[in-house]
Formats: C-alpha cells, structure tokens, sequence
C-alpha cells in the first residue's frame, strides 16, 4: 500500500495499516455517535413494518427530519405521533410518479434539505395474482411488477433528479430480497416478486455506476423473512417456522425483526458508506448460506 501526501499511517501491523485523513471528512474509525446527523431522509413506505422502524432509527441517528410516505392516513397519522416532531407523513401511492417528488419536496419545505430516500415500499403480488410461472395472472404479472419494480424506479429517478439540481450528491437504499436470488420452491413461489427483487440489483447497479461522478450513491438492502404486515401468511404457519429455524439460524433460528436491518439501513445512508456504492447487503439470518430442513410430515 502506498501512502499519499494526503494520508498519514496511524497504525500498521503485518495485517493491517490504517491511514488518518487530512481531508474534511472524519476517519471511519471517528465517526460520531450519530451517523445521520444533519440529514434529511424521505422513507417510501414508510409508515409501517420495516420503513416506520428505520424511520425511528434514522432519528436516533441524529437525522434533522424523516419524511415517511404510506397510501393509509390513518398509519400516515400514527406514525408521524410515534415519531414526533422531527417528522412529516406523506400520503399516497408509491406507484404514482407524483408520489416521490411530493415527499422530497415537503422535505425539503420542512427541514430545509433532501440528503437521501430509502425505498421501502412494496410486497407480495399472491393476492393480485402472483404465483409459481404457470399459475400467474396477467393482471398479477403486470400487478406484482408495479408495485415492486416500478415504484422503485419512480422514487429512485425523483431522488436522483433533485440531488443532480442541488449538485450535493446523495444516497439512494432499495428494499431488495433474498427471493431474488435464493429461492425457495416449498414456501415462497411468488416468481413475479422474485423477478422484481432480481431487477432491483441490476437495476441499482447500473444506476450506481451512471452516478457515481456525482456522487450518487445507490445500494440494496436485502432481507429474508421478517416479521412485518406483510409476512403475516408465514409467520402463522406451522411448517413454515419450522423451516426458518434451520434457514434463518442466527440467534436460535427465527423469523427476523424489523430492527434487525436498521443498523444497516443507518450505515448505508449515512457518511461511513461515503465510498459503498451498487452493493446488495444481505440480512438475512443466514438465508442465504444455509439449506434449510424442510420438515417432514408425520403420516
């Protein structure tokens, strides 16, 4: 490793050498306690389930203000009471163009700056008609892909849209899946979903890579099952959970929390991530690198 004039070494050992920065930004090692402070987030979906949790971590982070936006009033309303008065609600749809350039415009209206959007917004097509290939509908095709692909190109051009007019870079996190990588045919064949959560990697990926000139920092957090509104099916599924405490064996196998990925929303969106971009953070329980025993019934 070569040091530059603008680095000093700090510390070095056989396996490592950290380097102290002359430059304005903190060493990642300094962070402050709060890494969001000063910031102004708008959270797409953010009014429930995993989008409301990150909402009130964001604001122990130290963030100026967070814009949640939902489709529901009344959830919009709880969520801004549970919050406080560092919050504002949005209400709408997240498959309206409109949706997010209204909520980075009250953002920015007031708390006076727009710093990054996290889109949580989406969920389960089953009930529009998503299901294994040969089972999906026409409208669950075009349903599933909606909600959970186009919102998300929506929200992603209107944040990237007003952080090229401030010219003050920023940073975009995207709600992915582990579906969309690791299946899972006994319990999970939603294949419309899984397509969606897929594009979400490709889609950010190549975003990142456009608009990283800029600045613009775009990545995916990507869970595996979680206990939110929208899991409701799984969680009261006998085999299912079973299931889960051999897929998911972190902390003696269960379903995960919506605070179990609100370390890594805060990190992705704040400056310790100032040099991460197009990347899928799984969190997953161990999702992914695990089998899963499927349970055996008892004849």
């Amino acid at each position: 490793m070569i040091a530059t004039s603008l680095d000093e070494p700090i510390y070095a050992s056989s396996h490592l050498l950290m380097f102290e920065s002359r430059a304005t930004t903190a060493p990642l090692c300094c962070m402050a306690e709060q890494p969001l402070s000063g910031k102004v987030l708008v959270v797409v979906g953010g009014t429930t389930g995993l989008g409301l949790s990150a909402a009130r971590a964001f604001l122990a982070a130290g963030a100026r203000g967070v814009v949640v936006t939902g489709r529901d009033a009344g959830s919009a309303s709880a969520a801004t009471a549970s919050l406080g008065g560092s919050s504002a609600a949005h209400v709408g749809n997240a498959t309206d163009p409109a949706h997010a350039p209204g909520a980075i415009a009250l953002a920015r209206e007031r708390f006076g700056g727009f710093h990054g959007l996290y889109h949580v917004a989406g969920g389960s097509g089953r009930r529009l008609g998503d299901g294994p290939l040969h089972e999906i509908t026409d409208d669950g095709l075009r349903g599933t892909l909606q909600l959970n692909l186009e919102s998300v190109i929506l929200s992603n051009r209107a944040a990237v849209k007003q952080f090229l007019a401030q010219g003050t870079g920023g940073a975009v996190l995207n709600m992915g899946s582990v579906l969309g990588w690791s299946p899972s045919p006994e319990f999970f064949a939603t294949h419309v979903y899984a397509a969606a959560k897929a594009a979400i990697v490709g889609f950010t990926k190549s975003a990142a890579g456009y608009y990283a000139a800029q600045n613009i920092r775009v990545n995916v957090l990507a869970p595996a099952l979680v206990a939110t509104p929208m899991s409701r099916r799984a969680a009261a599924d006998e085999r299912i959970l079973k299931f889960i405490t051999t897929k998911q064996p972190l902390d003696g196998g269960r379903i995960g929390r919506p605070d179990d990925c609100d370390g890594a929303a805060v990190f992705l969106l704040s400056d310790a991530a100032r040099f991460v971009t197009g990347q899928v953070l799984a969190v997953d329980g161990g999702w992914t690198v695990s089998e899963g025993q499927i349970p055996v019934e008892n004849p």
